[in-house]
């Protein structure tokens, strides 16, 4: 954490081991519901033109659940209570996106990684110097993201029916997993 935010800590406030658990919380249910996502996008669309973007996609966040499923031994942080629950929902909106068509898994992929941008630059600016290492996680992993975003929008995401409708609830979804997982 920075060290303006220790000094402005108020009554209430987690310490800074507990933000940062919060943090490698999140980061990895995020992960892991990203991989559900991708597994119902493939289960739908695996055998598509999609399929090979898909499971490149899917790969690299694999790669990102490994490494915060490490710090997570590392770092003795408790993994959210809601992982069965991500489970079911990230492959349900998956499927469910990817049944609408290519178009709306697409936009389903930009909302979600738009909101995931806006979670991590966030949690980037909060940590402080002793935590270059997890900070470079972060932004490396956002980089990624920001990839997949853009394959989305080169894959016509915004064509997608009901395009804003559908990237609205989504984004209120991701906010609302993001909140949910930090705690419980």
């Amino acid at each position: 954490m920075t060290q303006s935010a220790e000094t402005t800590r108020l009554p209430g406030d987690p310490t800074e081991r507990a933000a940062l658990a919060r943090m490698i919380r999140v980061d990895h249910a995020g992960e892991y519901g990203a991989k559900q996502i991708y597994a119902g996008q493939l289960a739908v669309l695996g055998r598509s033109r999609h399929g090979d973007t898909l499971r490149h996609m899917q790969q690299q966040e694999q790669h990102h659940l490994d490494t915060f499923s490490r710090l997570i031994i590392e770092r003795r942080v408790r993994p959210t209570a809601l992982l069965p629950f991500w489970r079911v929902a990230g492959f349900a909106l998956g499927a469910v996106t990817a049944a609408m068509g290519s178009r709306a898994a697409m936009a389903c992929t930009v909302a979600v990684e738009e909101t995931i941008d806006a979670h991590y630059a966030a949690q980037s600016a909060e940590l402080g110097e002793d935590e270059t290492v997890l900070r470079a996680l972060i932004e490396e992993f956002r980089a990624e993201e920001l990839e997949h975003r853009d394959i989305g929008l080169a894959n016509e995401a915004e064509q997608a029916p009901f395009y804003k409708l559908l990237s609205a609830v989504i984004r209120t979804g991701c906010k609302v997993a993001i909140a949910a997982s930090e705690r419980v």
